[in-house]
């Protein structure tokens, strides 16, 4: 009887152990969702930011822990990544093209974990790396239409990241091609940044300063697609009478309130519903590899909703609908 209850207690304090080492009591690990930026910041009122927000409500309607990681120099993509990966987390978000191939490697090394790229157009698929890829010419397409419409001088501006980024040069390319759609002899001055993508993306002075000397040379409206050097160039746009300024990724209305007085829209890609999306699926284990192409469109009017005259709305929509079902085409 004796050995038998000896037995019983052995038998116990083995489950017990196992349960310990397994979690203990049939708890679940926490579900980990980390974001790594380029060498922008999560409070850049644009491209990053949009990313740590999708993340963010990814993580409120799943009960996840999130975190994020700012990068500080383009070296270190590959070390932040893996930092996130060795602790065990369950998806990495990446955002940047610039973070294109250290998401790849990660990818490769690390294939229990989901990886969404933001702006990583997907060349060759792997099962656990899905690139968040927008339309942007389109959306760049539609800002051009409402830039044109709205000119009073028969010029206008973007000022504009570097050309190392694709979607940078989609945006840039569709702006044109709209603009000119409505008004074949509209002047469009279109400038890059000039340096590397670690400060393409991170000059607001030379935004604002781009911004001065196209309207100094007859813009009347600026499109600004290039995070916060963009956003120097909205708040600079701001500064002048009878210009008006259109903003890109997000709703820059709720993330640029010194664009007000000029921002009559931004030419958006989804991306926080997007990483959402993506997100979610990682969690109901239903993610595909390659690539996902999220929404892409003008915001809203805000304030200047009366200033935008019925027709060129009503052109807008032509626009949109054209884009969709192919009818009209960026030459993108």
């Amino acid at each position: 009887m004796r050995k038998n209850l000896w037995a019983l207690v052995s038998l116990m304090l083995l489950a017990s152990m196992l349960l310990a080492a397994c979690g203990g009591g049939g708890e679940e690990k926490a579900f980990k969702i980390g974001l790594v930026t380029d060498v922008g910041r999560v409070s850049d009122r644009s491209f990053n930011q949009s990313a740590w927000e999708g993340v963010q409500a990814a993580g409120e309607a799943l009960n996840a822990e999130v975190k994020y990681i700012e990068t500080k120099d383009a070296k270190d993509y590959e070390d932040n990544i893996r930092q996130f990966a060795d602790e065990g987390y369950n998806v990495i978000v990446t955002v940047g093209f610039a973070l294109g191939d250290a998401t790849i490697k990660m990818a490769n090394e690390y294939p229990d974990i989901d990886f969404i790229g933001v702006d990583q157009y997907q060349v060759e698929a792997l099962p656990n790396l899905t690139g968040l890829i927008f339309h942007e010419d389109q959306s760049g397409y539609l800002a051009g239409a409402l830039a044109a419409h709205m000119s009073k001088s028969g010029t206008i501006a973007a000022v504009l990241g570097t050309d190392l980024v694709p979607p940078v040069v989609a945006f840039k390319e569709g702006y044109e091609a709209g603009a000119l759609a409505i008004n074949p002899d509209i002047k469009v001055i279109s400038t890059y940044h000039p340096g590397e993508i670690s400060q393409a993306f991170t000059d607001p002075e030379w935004g604002a300063a781009t911004t001065a000397q196209a309207i100094d040379q007859g813009a009347d409206v600026i499109f600004a697609a290039g995070g916060m050097t963009g956003n120097g160039g909205l708040e600079e746009a701001a500064t002048r009478e009878g210009v008006y300024c259109i903003g890109v990724d997000t709703d820059q209305w709720e993330t640029v309130p010194g664009a007000h007085p000029c921002l009559i829209s931004s030419a958006m890609k989804l991306i926080k519903p997007g990483v959402v999306d993506l997100v979610t699926m990682a969690q109901e284990d239903k993610f595909l590899g390659g690539n996902y192409f999220g929404g892409a469109g003008l915001a809203p009017f805000h304030d200047f909703e009366a200033q935008i005259p019925q027709d060129v709305k009503d052109d807008l929509v032509r626009i949109d609908a054209g884009l969709k079902d192919g009818s009209i085409s960026t030459g993108y």
